[in-house]
């Protein structure tokens, strides 16, 4: 299998039923997790039931992006199994939050950690980041594997670094907070979708998937907006969608 799973895609918090940020990149049986938000981790867990996920990727310290790593540190921790250490790229304000929530334990006997940005060799991936906008150091996110590269923005604001990042990508998966007035911002932090449409039309993606929608907003209305702007299929994060890599 060569795809993505959708575990979330709220922005904030999570509306009823929902989750924050996070996505499962499956490469012919690697498992890479791609942010961990609130409530991630009950859905990455009916994907991988045996906890078998392979590297988990961070973009930023923000809890609707990381906080359910906690959950995943504590299970390795104390539910047995004899793990090896997790490999583990995040930037360093993922580690200090993480570890104010466990001071008396190492996060290192758990994760073998990769600081972001960086670039890694990451099972079949090549990995790369850049840094992006936003209040807190974030890292924009490329997959590559063989011809096929996966993007992803982490949550941004407008940045020319966004038409490489998503450079000829099968998919762009692009934050559209659309949070009122933000388009009104001096120094922003965050995209509309009709920024996120424009960042992939630059980029030159095959595919863009909107994320980190703000809750309440209307998922549908961003669609139509960025359709009116990228030509090519425009998807949304929605909980438990598969998405296949690669395909015709």
């Amino acid at each position: 299998m060569r795809q993505v799973t959708v575990l979330g895609g709220c922005g904030a918090y999570p509306e009823p039923g929902r989750a924050c940020s996070g996505f499962l990149v499956d490469w012919d049986g690697f498992r890479l997790v791609l942010d961990l938000g609130y409530a991630t981790l009950p859905r990455l867990l009916t994907h991988c039931p045996d906890d078998a996920v392979d590297a988990v990727v961070i973009t930023h310290e923000h809890p609707d992006h990381c906080i359910d790593l906690h959950g995943l540190f504590r299970m390795r921790l104390y539910g047995g199994g004899g793990h090896r250490k997790l490999p583990l790229y995040c930037t360093p304000g993922v580690l200090t939050r993480l570890g104010a929530l466990e001071p008396e334990v190492e996060l290192g006997m758990v994760f073998d950690v990769h600081e972001l940005p960086g670039a890694y060799k990451v099972g079949p991936f090549e990995l790369s980041c850049v840094l992006l906008p936003h209040y807190v150091p974030n890292v924009g996110v490329r997959l590559q594997a063989e011809q096929i590269a996966l993007a992803y923005t982490g949550d941004t604001g407008p940045d020319p670094l966004l038409a490489e990042l998503g450079r000829d990508a099968d998919l762009y998966i692009v934050e559209a907070t659309d949070r009122t007035g933000e388009l009104q911002q001096v120094h922003r932090n965050l995209l509309a979708s009709s920024e996120a449409a424009q960042w992939a039309a630059r980029a030159g993606a095959r595919r863009l998937m909107l994320t980190h929608f703000w809750p309440g907003n209307n998922r549908q209305a961003a669609v139509a907006t960025a359709r009116s702007i990228f030509d090519g299929e425009v998807l949304t994060a929605e909980e438990d969608l598969v998405v296949p890599l690669g395909s015709p």
